[in-house]
């Protein structure tokens, strides 16, 4: 499926570079954004790393939104009607084919896997169910990110970070306190995450951009 989205990407700050070439040395296929707070730029980070990804990789990159959250990335690219995500992991009886799912966005040079649409059930999300569907969509992309809720925000976010190759916390810079940045990366890692990284949104830069890529 084709869509269009008026959403422009970010051009990528240092925290970001340096972000792609630690993906690249650690040969990590699976990436999982997450956030201390709510409102940190999670998703535009997510677009933003997926974008640099699929320069370096012919555009063998899919973006999963994973996020519950009002605004996620499905609204954004107004694909709130597709089938995605939830569809592939809470439709047991008639599980819909990847290939069905997934969305070409015509501005984008990489797959989108939406969130999908609302299922009733009162499953919740478990390893023993998302890491089949990861090892598939792994075995059909040179890299995968996964655009998550928050830390404390949903309850999904501790289970996709023990499932996946590397999780990144993105940090709204100048507003995150320190400690509750450092409160979310313990807990990542007390639930068995490999954090690897952050991205600092918003950062005020006090010298040239091109300044701070040679520090």
């Amino acid at each position: 499926m084709d869509g269009s989205t008026n959403k422009s990407l970010s051009i990528a700050t240092p925290s970001e570079s340096n972000l792609t070439s630690t993906v690249l040395d650690l040969d990590l296929r699976i990436l999982f954004l997450t956030a201390a707070n709510p409102g940190s730029g999670t998703t535009t980070s997510a677009l933003a790393l997926a974008s640099q990804l699929a320069q370096m990789s012919s555009g063998q990159v899919l973006l999963v939104d994973a996020s519950q959250s009002a605004s996620n990335l499905t609204q954004q690219l107004n694909l709130s009607k597709e089938r995605g995500l939830r569809d592939l992991l809470f439709n047991p009886d008639k599980p819909p084919l990847l290939q069905d799912c997934v969305v070409q966005v015509s501005s984008l040079p990489f797959h989108v896997l939406p969130n999908g649409r609302p299922i009733r059930t009162l499953e919740h999300l478990t390893a023993e169910r998302l890491s089949p569907l990861l090892d598939q969509l792994g075995s059909q992309y040179r890299f995968v990110v996964i655009d998550g809720d928050a830390v404390y925000s949903d309850a999904d976010t501790l289970v996709i970070s023990t499932q996946v190759d590397g999780v990144v916390l993105v940090v709204r810079a100048e507003d995150t306190r320190w400690e509750v940045a450092q409160a979310a990366v313990q807990r990542l890692t007390q639930a068995g995450a490999k954090v690897v990284g952050s991205v600092f949104n918003r950062r005020k830069y006090y010298m040239p951009k091109w300044l701070y890529k040679n520090l």
